[in-house]
């Protein structure tokens, strides 16, 4: 049991390292085209797009049959939650400082997939109880910058956050399917919801989505975006078929220390000794949570 549930923390800190640096090239693709709302989503769809040819191959590949029922609907739920919950975890990102976006995100995507598996899986021991409340505590000091958001930052990143948890869910729902199936089904539903989005944009705010020519570095954060987060995504759902619920979206929440190191390195927003004391607690936390 414990080997089981040792492999299934690897696979989801596997999730929450390639989230982490899926999130960060999506917010510096969104700044090297603009930072607005249209850049945003741009972004995303080439992403989504550049995932979906790849997902749709590893199913032909694996002769995957074809989704029904339920566990089709809730892939296809997956995506849309996903397309409104990127769209504004990026729009968080690129107006903002990195840090406090990734902070409310992480939290609120780790506690919806808790609350929901209680009733899918049954109450979690004690031990693992305290190992999700350390995590918690570890993704927001893990997070906390320091620097003060822009103002209209926060409701995005509560929007994406509370997106997030329910994509986490709703992978859980259409894991029967396999690995690859749900996943392509959440790219048709992003794509969409995205593709909705931008008409949205484009009636609403036309100055807005006249966007420049996409720049060779915007092209690079795109192609990052669809490696690391299909990367991040097959991950998670593969641990999410190796046990429980929240003690799959809980680990792959710790996704924030990796966006955070990353802008540390890249943009020079320097851990704080809370982040650094954060980074030890997460430990502690996967430590509990595998027991």
């Amino acid at each position: 049991m414990f080997r089981t549930n040792l492999t299934q923390m690897a696979v989801a800190l596997a999730a929450a390292i390639s989230w982490g640096g899926g999130d960060f090239s999506g917010g510096m693709g969104t700044k090297a085209s603009g930072g607005s709302t249209a850049a945003a989503l741009r972004i995303i769809m080439l992403g989504s797009g550049m995932s979906f040819l790849f997902l749709c191959g590893m199913s032909l590949f694996t002769a995957a049959p074809m989704p029904s029922g339920a566990p089709l609907w809730w892939g296809l739920g997956a995506g849309v939650t996903a397309g409104i919950a990127v769209t504004a975890f990026y729009m968080a990102l690129a107006r903002g400082s990195m840090g406090p976006s990734a902070a409310v995100s992480g939290v609120l995507a780790a506690a919806l997939p808790a609350v929901v598996s209680v009733f899918v899986d049954g109450k979690p021991g004690l031990v693992r109880v305290v190992g999700f409340l350390l995590a918690a505590a570890a993704i927001w000091m893990i997070a906390a910058s320091g620097h003060k958001d822009s103002p209209g930052t926060m409701p995005f990143a509560l929007l994406g956050g509370a997106g997030f948890g329910i994509y986490f869910v709703a992978l859980r729902m259409a894991n029967s399917l396999g690995i690859w199936e749900p996943m392509m089904l959440a790219r048709v539903g992003s794509l969409i919801t995205c593709g909705l989005i931008w008409l949205w944009v484009r009636r609403s705010q036309p100055e807005e989505s006249a966007l420049p020519p996409m720049s060779p570095e915007a092209w690079k954060w795109a192609a990052l975006v669809a490696l690391l987060d299909t990367g991040g995504n097959v991950s998670y759902t593969a641990a999410t078929r190796l046990g429980r619920l929240d003690e799959a979206a809980v680990v792959a929440s710790l996704y924030p220390a990796g966006t955070i190191l990353l802008a540390a390195w890249k943009l020079h927003e320097r851990p704080t000794r809370v982040q650094r004391i954060g980074m030890l607690v997460a430990l502690a936390a996967v430590m509990l949570v595998s027991l």
